[in-house]
């Protein structure tokens, strides 16, 4: 199939439509669905689409992202038109709105008695569609049941009272939580425990057969009393055998003074780690182990448990501990050892507790819970399948219309990469992307060619988010960092937005008719901004050396000499010359550009429609190249799409993206502003006088009346004679 798809060849025929300079593949009926397999992956818009960041619902997304990368390919794209290809006997229905399924349109017969279930289990057996509100209302009954289908029992899906506290105490040391939360016990650590408890009752049961003769039930007290010395005993004896073997070991293993004297520059106590480590009691060759009066403290309250418990009923009242006696106790209570060490690991519970869980009772009806669960689980299985289904049958259009052609976006039904309409500067920009990094995404999505204004958004309550909006109509004279807008996004939910970065390119034809008078008029402002600014910088001169010279005018004596008179001065001639050369020059000039654009006559108009285009066209011109260049891909793949081709934005089109302020149609504008300002009636006097003589001096020209006063070029008589002879060949 891949290699079809490469070479172009496919059985099927695809039509193609043209929206905004950009040709796409059309999806007519089902059957352009089912062989899109076949259509060349180079007529694809995109190979690649987010899973979030769309409008799309996530979930479905989800789904189609097999592999959890987070984006969608078109093998996994593909792979759900091959599964409702299979499931459903016609993909006409994936072409309609709504989110219900005809069972009649079912071809998967596993699909089909799933869906019959459910429906009869809603009391609605003769329904003849399947749709997610019907899936949704299966589930919530299925969440009020006791069990949830995840093989588990929990504590509350127990009738019995008794049992449900009992498998609540369980749970806590060995159970795991569910979807809702709730500690529950899966079937093999179940079944593990009864295992248990029931070795451990039997273990138990033989106990009393494992006593020792002279203690009976007191066994277990000697055995533990010993336990808590048995290490500290051995070693006494071990050194006694060692001092024993060799005279020279006797000092060493009773340790010297200064490990004593280091000992006692601490803080000692009976519980010290440090007096733990010494010996019970002084060590010698032969020597019993005393039971009481010489005995290292750390240890006197357990040897003294020893001696009541273990020694006493078993040995009789003694002093002292020989090593022989210490042997007879210790084979007294192998027996007793041998047993505990045989103990089976239970969770640590009470016998009772244990007792009631390893019951034939018990174990029967936790297994009927069990039994339960995995009837949930079946009936939640084919829940899964349908769900994909119908979620394919409600999306699958739109996601084709965002990935495999952008029939949504060009269609003005809004693609599913666009977040909302940013409301700024009067104007309404339906192209607006939400951004992960701004940094990162500014830098791919300026070569889209478009004018782009990056924006924070906030709502109450902390919530913070980034878009980027395209402006493709109107102009950018308002557009600045730090102005202020509202976003609404899908949902209907507005958002305090503020640009941080805007992205410059041309916006519109219009805007580059008057870029060039636009910088003329801020040249000039800035030209008398600079001469005004240098005026006031003389004036303050000027004004600081008066007030210098009024403020010392006390201290000039009567002696001093009078300042020189400043010389006259007097006119350069030369200056005067060169002033009139200038305007003869201007003069010459303006005369004969009046006289080339008066010469025109009738065709006056198109001169000065002329003039305007050789001002404004390159600007014009270079602007409108750039605008037909706009593409919509790096702002997308700055977000993680992949676009297979040039996404136009053409004029036409992108005009249709941002909408400017307009009054209503068959609104009157209101001519009377009660704070209108007022304005001298004198501009428009001489404005009109003006054009009175402008109009009286044409008149008269056209009549000859001023021919004496002109030059001979200028003259009407002349003008009119070579505008009547012929041209010459």
């Amino acid at each position: 199939m891949a290699k079809r798809r490469e070479n172009g060849q496919s059985g099927h025929h695809f039509r193609f439509f043209r929206s905004g300079g950009v040709d796409q593949v059309l999806l007519r009926n089902g059957e352009d669905i089912a062989r899109l397999g076949e259509l060349d992956l180079k007529l694809w818009m995109a190979l690649a689409m987010p899973v979030k960041g769309t409008s799309i619902d996530p979930e479905t997304l989800a789904l189609l992202d097999s592999d959890g990368d987070g984006r969608i390919r078109p093998e996994e794209l593909l792979g759900a038109v091959r599964r409702c290809a299979g499931a459903f006997k016609s993909l006409d229905c994936l072409l309609e709105a709504g989110d219900s399924i005809a069972l009649a349109n079912l071809a998967d017969a596993d699909a089909l008695e799933s869906a019959r279930a459910l429906l009869a289990g809603l009391g609605r057996k003769d329904a003849a569609a399947l749709s997610l509100a019907d899936l949704a209302e299966r589930r919530r009954k299925l969440d009020e049941a006791p069990t949830t289908g995840e093989g588990l029992v929990v504590p509350e899906a127990a009738r019995d009272p008794v049992l449900a506290a009992d498998l609540a105490e369980l749970a806590k040391l060995v159970g795991r939580p569910d979807s809702r939360g709730r500690a529950g016990i899966d079937k093999g650590t179940w079944e593990d425990i009864v295992v248990a408890a029931r070795d451990f009752l039997a273990w138990r049961a033989g106990g009393s057969e494992q006593a020792a003769p002279p203690l009976a039930d007191a066994t277990e007290a000697a055995w533990n009393a010993t336990a808590a010395v048995r290490e500290k005993i051995e070693d006494f004896f071990t050194r006694c055998r060692l001092a024993a073997f060799d005279p020279k070991a006797a000092v060493a293993v009773n340790l010297d003074a200064e490990t004593y004297r280091a000992l006692a520059a601490g803080v000692l106590s009976t519980g010290s780690a440090e007096l733990a480590k010494l010996p019970l009691a002084e060590a010698a060759p032969g020597r019993a182990l005393p039971l009481e009066g010489a005995l290292n403290p750390a240890y006197a309250a357990a040897l003294r448990a020893f001696r009541e418990s273990a020694v006493k009923p078993i040995l009789g009242a003694k002093a002292e501990l020989g090593e022989a006696d210490w042997s007879a106790l210790k084979e007294q209570l192998a027996t007793f050892g041998a047993w505990l060490a045989a103990r089976p690991a239970v969770p640590d519970l009470p016998p009772a507790l244990l007792e009631r869980l390893a019951s034939d009772s018990a174990d029967a009806a936790v297994a009927a819970l069990f039994e339960e669960d995995a009837r949930v689980a079946a009936e939640r299985l084919p829940l899964a399948t349908l769900e994909r289904l119908l979620r394919y049958r409600r999306d699958l259009k739109s996601i084709l219309e965002n990935y495999v052609n952008f029939a949504a976006f060009y269609g003005g039904r809004g693609g599913a990469f666009q977040s909302g309409t940013l409301y700024l500067d009067a104007r309404a920009c339906s192209l607006c992307v939400d951004v992960l990094d701004e940094g990162r995404h500014a830098s791919l999505a300026a070569l889209s060619g478009a004018f782009l204004a990056y924006c924070e958004l906030a709502r109450p309550g902390g919530a913070r988010r980034k878009i980027v909006a395209a402006f493709t109509n109107g102009d950018s004279d308002n557009l600045i960092v730090g102005r202020n807008g509202i976003f609404v996004d899908a949902e209907g939910k507005d958002w305090d937005a503020t640009i941080t970065r805007l992205v410059q390119n041309p916006i519109s034809v219009r805007e580059a008719f008057w870029l060039p008078y636009k910088k003329l008029v801020r040249m000039v402002e800035e030209q008398v901004a600079k001469r005004a600014k240098a005026a006031d910088e003389k004036s303050d001169q000027r004004l600081s050396s008066t007030a210098e010279k009024v403020a010392n005018a006390d201290k000039a004596g009567e002696g001093a000499p009078a300042a020189a008179a400043a010389p006259a001065r007097k006119f350069d001639l030369g200056a005067i010359a060169l002033v009139g050369t200038a305007l003869g020059g201007i003069s010459a000039l303006l005369a004969g550009f009046m006289d080339a654009l008066f010469g025109l006559g009738f065709y006056l108009p198109l001169g000065i429609a002329g003039i305007l285009l050789l001002v404004s066209g390159p600007s014009m011109i270079l602007a409108s190249l750039k605008l037909r260049k706009r593409n919509l891909g790096p702002i997308l793949d700055a977000n993680g799409w992949a676009i297979n081709t040039r996404a136009r934005i053409n004029i036409p089109f992108g005009a249709s993206l941002t909408s400017c302020a307009a009054l209503p149609p068959g609104t009157l504008p209101a001519v009377a502003d009660p704070f209108a300002e007022k304005r001298s009636p004198w501009p428009r006097v001489a404005f009109i006088l003006v054009l009175a003589l402008l109009a009286a001096a044409v008149l008269a020209w056209r009549f000859g009346w001023t021919d004496a006063a002109l030059p001979e070029a200028w003259r009407w008589s002349a003008v009119s004679a070579s505008l009547a002879s012929p041209a010459k060949p």
